[in-house]
């Protein structure tokens, strides 16, 4: 019988230990939580959407970053027209955005410039990894909606274009 209470110890399983680490993975953005504790090993993961390819751009320093002049802080129905705006390009994940491809350099656009399809809009990193965000369709840049290292939410609008 003693061995019989040794195999119910290891299959014991501290459900609301999983329910913490499934709650941190969703609050932290994470992919994947590990935890050891003696000879218990617990693992827990999350599938994540797919993010754009990453860009072989140079590292862009946030702390060098130079502060681009933000319009005033919008108000809510603002965010909120731009969302629903038909030509918003909008975050495809968490990260910081970049609008140069190096700190002090030119932005890659600005709101008047003229892109094609498939251009350089801006940069989101996540997780040290620089992921360049293109233009979906050809058109005019009329709203650049984010600063240049200024952190971004998933399916946050960066740039509308007309």
């Amino acid at each position: 019988m003693s061995e019989d209470k040794r195999s119910d110890d290891a299959m014991r399983v501290d459900t609301g230990l999983i329910r913490q680490l499934a709650d941190l993975l969703a609050e932290k953005d994470l992919s994947e939580i590990e935890v050891e504790d003696g000879e218990r090993r617990v693992v827990v993961k999350r599938k994540l959407t797919a993010a754009a390819p990453a860009v072989a751009a140079a590292p862009v320093a946030a702390a060098a970053a130079p502060a681009v002049a933000a319009p005033a802080a919008a108000p809510a129905d603002a965010v909120q027209d731009a969302a629903s705006h038909p030509g918003a390009v909008k975050a495809p994940m968490v990260g910081t955005v970049y609008l140069s491809s190096e700190p002090g350099g030119p932005p890659f656009v600005s709101p008047g410039a003229t892109v094609a399809a498939g251009d350089t809009l801006l940069i989101v990193e996540a997780m040290k990894v620089m992921n360049a965000i293109h233009a979906p369709k050809a058109g005019t840049v009329k709203q650049v909606l984010v600063q240049d290292a200024q952190p971004v939410e998933f399916d946050q609008p960066l740039v509308i274009i007309e």
